[in-house]
């Protein structure tokens, strides 16, 4: 006698199919033309939660960082604080991230002229902005401000003794700068120069009038804020 089939057996579907089968179909149609903010973060949920339902997580990440621009902004700490999220569902929101890093990075190419804060912070925000440690970088100009090289010098609390100005004028010699601007970020928040910020851009401008290479900002990027040392009269 033929054994029967018992619903045991029976291969599982995956009941949440359709509906992010639905969501990925009007993305491919009509990009995310009526999507509501929950719904563009239920499709980079989805990335990594192949079979769980993602509605209610999407809600909660919005209801949680206010807004879609908010919960893309988030890092995976503070996502996998809501319930449900962990590691591999945040590969969306990661991979959303990095390739608009990579994005920017790339948007600036080289002999770009910088000749304004506000492109200075377009490039390097998003770089930023997320870094949970203080990075300083200085973009290496020619004389006209073209845009040459970039360079990270120090990673850490930012303090006048640890960053040299050997460490900046370096780079500048071997790629024939003739001006710099110096970046680096608070991942505290404020965006106000502490002691340590001041004294770091005294030394360095100071070094650059003896070589003959001009600073011709410091930039300080926090989350929303900047502070230019330019715009300030500080420099």
């Amino acid at each position: 006698m033929p054994n029967k089939l018992k619903i045991k057996d029976l291969p599982s579907v995956n009941k949440n199919a359709g509906h992010r089968g639905r969501l990925r179909d009007r993305f491919l149609q009509s990009g995310l033309n009526g999507f509501l903010d929950y719904e563009i973060v239920e499709l980079l949920l989805t990335l990594g939660t192949p079979r769980k339902d993602c509605k209610q997580m999407a809600k909660e990440v919005i209801k949680k960082f206010k807004s879609l621009r908010g919960s893309l902004d988030a890092v995976p700490e503070e996502l996998q604080r809501i319930k449900g999220i962990g590691k591999i569902n945040i590969f969306g929101f990661k991979l959303f991230q990095e390739i608009y890093k990579q994005y920017v990075k790339e948007k600036i190419p080289a002999k770009t002229i910088l000749d304004s804060p506000k492109l200075v912070i377009d490039y390097l925000q998003e770089k930023l902005k997320r870094e949970k440690k203080e990075h300083f970088v200085v973009l290496y100009l020619n004389a006209i401000n073209q845009f040459i090289h970039e360079e990270t010098i120090s990673i850490g609390i930012l303090n006048a003794n640890l960053v040299h100005p050997r460490e900046v004028f370096k780079p500048a010699i071997e790629h024939l700068a003739a001006n710099i601007i110096i970046v680096h970020n608070h991942p505290s928040g404020g965006a106000e120069p502490s002691q340590d910020d001041i004294e770091v851009t005294k030394r360095i401008v100071e070094a650059g009038e003896i070589m003959g290479i001009e600073v011709l900002d410091h930039i300080i990027i926090a989350k929303g804020k900047v502070f230019s040392f330019k715009e300030r009269k500080l420099i």
